[in-house]
């Protein structure tokens, strides 16, 4: 697995950072804060993401406190942003 492009970063990040995400200045990933009305919608979205996650074999870095989830997107493989971060941050963004 490869780190994205230039050329890939312009095209996949636009729509995510429209969406919240942003571009941490200290390492090569991206994070979103999710809100939720209460525990159980937050956690039930956590399932919901946890399936996916598995199923493309790429797990987030999250914490969860009441109705926040705080998510960190990067492929420690690759020391950096990949396809699967994009996939996965797309993914959660419809399912949020």
């Amino acid at each position: 697995m490869t780190t994205l492009t230039e050329t890939e970063r312009a095209e996949t990040l636009q729509p995510l950072l429209d969406a919240g995400w942003r571009v941490l200045d200290d390492r090569d990933a991206i994070q979103k804060e999710f809100k939720f009305r209460n525990f159980i919608a937050a956690f039930s979205w956590m399932t919901s993401v946890a399936i996916w996650a598995e199923k493309l074999n790429h797990h987030p870095e999250w914490a969860n406190v009441y109705g926040r989830v705080d998510v960190t997107l990067s492929t420690h493989d690759a020391d950096g942003l990949t396809a699967l971060d994009i996939t996965l941050a797309q993914k959660m963004e419809t399912l949020y």
